[in-house]
C-alpha cells in the first residue's frame, strides 16, 4: 500500500489547531502506525510520536528498535534514545510550553503518570475523540485492504463447510481455523472462536476440549490481519440436521442481520442500525437473548469507532466500515451469530464479506 503519511499528519495538525490541542502523543496502539507506518512493540522501553503545533513531528524510539522504523524525511524526525537516557525527560522537553496534550488511549500508564509528574501544569486527556475523526473514514486504499481481508475470510468459510466437525475438539478446530486464515492470505491470525453446543451461548467462548458431536450448533468467529488491516467474520454451522426450533430461530437471525445491513446508509444513526436488528429479534420473542451490540468499527484495529449500539446517535458516513453481527444465545442450550463487515458508500452499503451466511450443515 502507498500511503501519504505526511498528508495524514497534516490533517491531524489541522484538526488539533481547530480544537486548540497543543500536542498529541501516540505510543502503542493503532494511532502510531496510522500516522507513521510504524507499529511499536509493547515494551517497557518508551516509543512515542510527539506532534505539536509549531515543530516537526518527532518519533522517539529505543535505539535497538530504530532499525525496524522506515525513515520518512520531511514527515517526521526519527529520534532514537539509548539505554542510559531518560525518554520521558526527552518527551517532556519536547512538550515545553504546551498546556494541553492528547494521549493515545493504549499508552502505558507508567509513562503517562511519569509525564504528568514532570509537567504538572499541563492538561492531559485521551486522544481517541480526536484521532477517530481521521481513522473512522477509510480512504480507497484502506477499503481495498479491508476487502482483501474480508474475501480471505470468505475463502476460509467456504473451506470450513467441507470439513468434518464431529469428533474434533473445539480447540483442534480453532487451531485449524487459524491455520486456514494464514493459508488464505493473512499475515497473522488474531483469534478463532469455536463454540459448540451449549458453549455457543457464550459469545467470546474460549475453545476447549469439548468434543463436537452430532446435533451441535457451532459458532465460528475468526479473523486476522492482512497488510495491517483486520478481518472479522462469524458463520454458524450445525452438525447434522438441525431441529425445527433451531432452524426457526436461525431464520429470525438471518432476517435481523439482513435488515440491519440494508439499513446502512449515509446519515443513518448507528443506534438506528442496532435498533433495526433488535426489533426483529425482539418481535420474535427472543430479545432477551441478544446480549451485545450489533457491531463495531474495524480497520487497523478489530474493534474501533464507530460502535453500532443503542445510545450512539452518531450518523454514519461514506467510507466508514463496521461489522453487522446480531446473535441469539440461549443459556445452557445453544447460540448463533452471523457477522459481516460492511462499508458505507455514497448512497448505501457494500458487504465486504460475500460468503454464504445461511446455516451450514456439516458432518
Amino acid at each position: 500500500m502507498t500511503i501519504d503519511y505526511g498528508a495524514r499528519l497534516g490533517a491531524l495538525r489541522r484538526l488539533m489547531d481547530a480544537k486548540s490541542v497543543g500536542a498529541l502523543l501516540a505510543s502503542v496502539g493503532a494511532d502510531l502506525p496510522y500516522l507513521t507506518g510504524y507499529e511499536a512493540m509493547p515494551l517497557e522501553r518508551l516509543t512515542m510520536l510527539v506532534v505539536t503545533a509549531d515543530r516537526p513531528p518527532v518519533l522517539l524510539v529505543p535505539q535497538l528498535e530504530a532499525p525496524r522504523v522506515r525513515p520518512r524525511p520531511g514527515v517526521f524526525e526519527l529520534l532514537p534514545w539509548g539505554e542510559t537516557e531518560d525518554p520521558v525527560g526527552i518527551v517532556a522537553r519536547l512538550l515545553d510550553g504546551v498546556d494541553s496534550v492528547k494521549v493515545g488511549d493504549q499508552t502505558w500508564a507508567t509513562f503517562v503518570l511519569a509525564l504528568q509528574q514532570r509537567l504538572p501544569a499541563t492538561r492531559f486527556d485521551i486522544a481517541s475523540p480526536l484521532t477517530r475523526e481521521l481513522r473512522m473514514r477509510k480512504d480507497p486504499e484502506e477499503l481495498d485492504a479491508l476487502r482483501r481481508a474480508a474475501h480471505a475470510t470468505d475463502r476460509v468459510a467456504a473451506r470450513l463447510k467441507e470439513l468434518r466437525f464431529s469428533g474434533r475438539t473445539e480447540a483442534e478446530l480453532s487451531r485449524l481455523v487459524a491455520d486456514l486464515t494464514i493459508e488464505e492470505g493473512h499475515q497473522t491470525a488474531t483469534f478463532s472462536i469455536v463454540a459448540s453446543g451449549p458453549n455457543g451461548a457464550s459469545p467470546h467462548h474460549e475453545a476447549g476440549e469439548r468434543l463436537i458431536a452430532e446435533g451441535d450448533g457451532v459458532v465460528v468467529d475468526f479473523g486476522g490481519k492482512l497488510d495491517g488491516y483486520c478481518s472479522d467474520t462469524t458463520r454458524t454451522f450445525h452438525v447434522g440436521e438441525p431441529t425445527h426450533e433451531y432452524r426457526r430461530i436461525f431464520t429470525v437471525l438471518e432476517d435481523a442481520q439482513a435488515a440491519a445491513v440494508d439499513a446502512v446508509r449515509p446519515g443513518f444513526a448507528a443506534q438506528d442500525i442496532d435498533r433495526t436488528a433488535r426489533a426483529i429479534i425482539s418481535g420474535a420473542g427472543l430479545g432477551e437473548y441478544f446480549i451485545h451490540r450489533t457491531g463495531h468499527g474495524i480497520g487497523l484495529e478489530a474493534h474501533e469507532h464507530p460502535y453500532i449500539v443503542e445510545g450512539n446517535g452518531f450518523e454514519v458516513e461514506a467510507g466508514m466500515t463496521f461489522s453487522i453481527e446480531p446473535g441469539i444465545y440461549l443459556p445452557g442450550r445453544f447460540g448463533m451469530r452471523i457477522e459481516d463487515i460492511v462499508a458505507v458508500t455514497e448512497d448505501g452499503v457494500e458487504r465486504l464479506n460475500r460468503s454464504p451466511r445461511g446455516l451450514a450443515v456439516v458432518d
